[in-house]
């Protein structure tokens, strides 16, 4: 193990706790972690991380290379007798437990192919025991994506296998993994670095995981919701004690205790490294300070009887007095971030101002391992509690109504001198070590010339040097990612008209109301806003009927008939299954009309009106160029 580059004080690199611990408890694991999809594509490759096991090289920080070490290792794990995990499968772990008859599975990984992967690992060494229940602990696409490879809607609909999770669980997951999923998936390529090659001077991981698997993802909805923080719940006589965590690491979470194991699982509120208030791919703010005092609680409800801890990533911790420092450490960190943040701000800095100030943890935060910032730093998490409170206006006016970048790129160039002057002010700065302030101008450059090739080869060059001494996962591999495409070219810049709002198995889990919601998001607003619209559905299938309105470039869904007796221009008579495969793009209107699986009555060019002003968002929208 390589040991820091400077003197800086921090944590015991002689403290092997965390090592001992990511392999307590191995049962097996796979000889090859490659795993395949149906059609031979590789979705999940464990193998490539074997560079890891040598020394750290000058182009990694020491302290993301240990914990890429540790993340990395893979296999079936057991925690406690009648309990085990399966890490290094995934982005996530997955958690199962046996009951009477079956398995509990929590967290069924993000993939359907990795999930199924991860179980028949458990079932070649524990019997091939059946899925008696699902537990999704929160609403990201990590943590349920890979039902489809433990259990089956039909299992579900024939009451074989519940689906337990959290109040309020489906309403999170549609609006942040299906609203806002086409610029939460742009910018997570970026954030997990999807388009690195794995190694020394590519993808090492992230802190919170190695990366994110590739294969298929699905969503079954919950058949038991978990209401309120006590609830106890028997499953396949397992019993499970609920805490509900909203609006913490996610709006919709919950931690769950397991008397009968003296186990607490705390989802992804704890985990060890600091987490994000606001992940860098996007999401809404998260409130530091109810995670903070949900921390507390879990304290309260469950540190006197809790014996291990695991959770939705990273590796378990054991022992009372080791699980009670862990909870408090990680409390004591978003504590400090928002407490502090709220100080500061109320003495008049700015969220950048007040990252600058609080650079570091001070005294025992400062020398854990289990805070530091390979994943949420402690920078970006302070902009985050700013933006909370005050949002993006920081109160100077002559931030109120700046140019956009690329009209503001120009001026500042023109008022530099112009680019051939401020590469050449900026190749100095560069020898002088100035990295982010080479990078801010050269980026004017770029934005105001993008066939400049020097201006981008230079940048690309400041943001290789600036990632490879990030100890934070995240931003290594958005400079890394940043350089990448500064040097691969143009991206798709526009988005494209039709839709194609996700699989089958995903929109097959929503309500119809939250398809139209969906389709309402894609609307081009300026070119519909000529139309006047009004289209009834009758789901043959469900019985359901509702009434879509397009007026003023906004397109409302009703349930039931328009209000008023307004009269439809068109309605549109299909099965549900149906309206679903024509959001995957797996058919059109025009073609299930034509087999006769869609029936119009009316005006045919009203439905044609509607699919002409909906937006595929371009997959690959620039970032690092205009």
């Amino acid at each position: 193990m390589s040991t820091p580059r400077d003197h800086t004080p921090g944590p015991d690199w002689d403290d092997r706790a965390d090592f001992a611990n990511a392999t307590r408890g191995l049962v097996d694991r796979y000889a090859s972690c490659v795993i395949r999809n149906s059609r031979g594509r590789v979705v999940w490759d464990n193998d490539r991380w074997g560079f890891l096991e040598e020394d750290c090289p000058e182009t990694v920080h020491p302290s993301l290379w240990r914990i890429g070490q540790l993340n990395a290792r893979q296999g079936l794990f057991e925690v406690v007798p009648g309990m085990y995990q399966v890490r290094g499968l995934d982005g996530s772990n997955m958690t199962v437990v046996e009951g009477d008859t079956g398995v509990l599975v929590i967290d069924p990984l993000v993939s359907k192919e990795t999930a199924s992967a991860a179980l028949e690992l458990y079932r070649r060494n524990r019997g091939d025991r059946p899925v008696r229940a699902v537990v999704y602990t929160h609403s990201h696409g990590d943590h349920f994506g890979g039902v489809h490879g433990v259990t089956s809607p039909q299992a579900v609909a024939a009451g074989e296998c519940a689906i337990v999770a959290p109040d309020g669980f489906m309403h999170h997951a549609v609006s942040e993994n299906i609203f806002a999923g086409p610029a939460m998936v742009r910018r997570a390529s970026y954030m997990y670095g999807a388009a690195l090659p794995a190694g020394p001077e590519g993808l090492v991981g992230f802190g919170l995981a190695q990366a994110m698997s590739t294969g298929a993802l699905g969503l079954i909805p919950p058949t038991l919701s978990v209401e309120a923080t006590g609830q106890d719940l028997t499953l396949d006589g397992v019993r499970l004690v609920f805490q509900l965590t909203p609006d913490t690491e996610a709006p919709s979470e919950m931690n769950f205790f397991f008397p009968d194991h003296k186990v607490l699982l705390v989802a992804e509120n704890v985990s060890h490294t600091l987490h994000n208030v606001l992940t860098l791919r996007g999401a809404l703010v998260r409130d530091a300070r109810a995670w903070a005092c949900s921390i507390t609680e879990s304290i309260q409800l469950f540190c006197d009887d809790a014996e291990v801890l695991i959770g939705s990533h990273n590796w378990p911790t054991w022992g009372r007095d080791e699980v009670q420092r862990l909870l408090t450490e990680q409390r004591d960190a978003y504590a400090y971030i928002h407490d502090q943040t709220v100080r500061l701000m109320n003495r008049g800095l700015t969220g950048a101002e007040i990252a600058e100030e609080l650079a570091e943890f001070p005294g025992e935060l400062g020398r854990s391992w289990s805070v530091r910032g390979y994943y949420g730093s402690l920078s970006h998490n302070v902009k985050a509690v700013y933006q909370r409170y005050m949002g993006w206006f920081d109160g100077n006016p002559a931030h109120l109504w700046q140019h956009p970048p690329v009209e503001q790129a120009k001026r500042y160039v023109d008022f530099m001198g112009g680019s051939d002057t401020v590469l050449a002010k900026a190749r100095a700065s560069f020898e002088e070590g100035d990295l982010r302030w080479v990078a801010e101008v050269v980026n004017h450059v770029v934005f105001a010339d993008p066939s400049n090739t020097g201006a981008r080869e230079l940048l690309a060059t400041t943001y290789e040097r600036l990632g490879y001494t990030q100890e934070n996962g995240t931003w290594r591999n958005f400079y890394l990612t940043g350089a990448r495409e500064l040097r691969a070219g143009e991206e798709d810049a526009h988005g494209r008209k039709g839709f194609s709002m996700g699989s089958t198995e995903v929109l097959g889990g929503l309500s119809t109301e939250q398809l139209f919601q969906s389709m309402a998001v894609r609307v081009d607003g300026p070119r519909a806003a000529v139309h006047r619209l009004l289209l009834r559905w009758e789901f043959t299938d469900t019985g359901e009927v509702w009434t879509l309105l397009l007026g003023n470039g906004v397109l409302t869904p009703m349930r039931g008939d328009a209000p008023g007796g307004g009269k439809p221009q068109l309605t549109i008579g299909l099965e549900r299954t149906e309206f679903d495969r024509i959001l995957a793009g797996q058919s059109s209107f025009a073609d299930a009309v034509a087999a006769g699986t869609v029936e119009l009555d009316g005006e045919a060019s009203a439905l044609a009106s509607l699919v002409d002003v909906l937006e595929q968002p371009g997959a690959r929208f620039p970032i690092v160029l205009p």
